[in-house]
């Protein structure tokens, strides 16, 4: 068996959004490494611009695009870039979130609402959307959603920001059985606590730390190259008979 063909994303063109950092920039390290071109997305070009040349001055293959994926008017372009720079798209990965507010559910305005699902939920079925005439050219097309453990068990303090990731896992089911005859497979993965800046709210709070260590089989957080390698899988031929699944890494806490 030639391990490296299993996991290689030779010849493959990824998307991943909210990448400039965290989960994302781990994500486009390593699909990078695994030999595919990447395009890396986020709001801020000039963070982007650093990024890519980060992963190029390892001998990677990157481009970063700027875009707002809560404005679907810029999704589009971000899309047209992508092909008219590779020429193609064979992964995308749906990482970009928003989490806006922490506290009771009904201390939650319609406005934080709105952003979360936006973000959340309405970015990845409408970036997924625009990608599929380009994915279903592909040998081996995969949608990647990042979703959340809140997803199974609401988070205390992020009531809206679960039900978002609860909806984002149905999406990932809704669009792997519609997309199975265009051979394109698409699945989740459902991070726990990872140590990333969009988390830090969580981690840096000594009581919640602690209540979530007790919780935990693996006694420490995650890292976002742990995501990145789980991603890996379900981008490479390695998960060719998987689709429509909801991966949880999360140190054994919904165990």
């Amino acid at each position: 068996m030639d391990l490296y063909s299993l996991f290689s994303l030779e010849n493959k063109v990824a998307l991943i959004t909210g990448a400039s950092k965290g989960i994302g920039f781990a994500c486009a390290e390593i699909f990078a490494a695994a030999g595919a071109k990447v395009v890396i997305a986020s709001r801020k070009q000039d963070s982007l611009d650093e990024r890519a040349n980060y992963l190029k001055s390892k001998g990677y293959e990157a481009t970063g695009i700027a875009c707002n994926v809560g404005n679907m008017d810029e999704l589009p372009e971000l899309v047209e870039k992508t092909v008219e720079k590779y020429g193609q798209i064979d992964i995308l990965v749906n990482n970009a979130a928003s989490s806006p507010v922490f506290g009771p559910v009904h201390e939650t305005s319609l406005e934080a609402f709105d952003k979360i699902m936006e973000v959340n939920v309405k970015a990845p079925f409408e970036l997924s959307r625009l990608c599929f005439p380009h994915l279903r050219k592909s040998s081996d097309a995969s949608v990647i959603n990042i979703s959340s453990i809140g997803a199974f068990s609401p988070d205390p303090g992020l009531g809206i920001y679960s039900v978002s990731k609860a909806a984002l896992n149905s999406l990932t089911k809704v669009y792997a059985k519609e997309w199975s005859e265009a051979k394109i497979r698409v699945n989740a993965i459902s991070p726990g606590l990872i140590q990333t800046k969009f988390s830090e709210p969580l981690w840096s709070n000594e009581k919640i730390m602690d209540f979530v260590i007790k919780q935990l089989s693996i006694k420490r957080l995650g890292t976002p190259e742990e995501i990145g390698a789980l991603a890996l899988f379900l981008a490479s031929p390695a998960s060719s008979y998987t689709t429509g699944a909801v991966f949880t890494s999360d140190g054994g806490y919904t165990i």
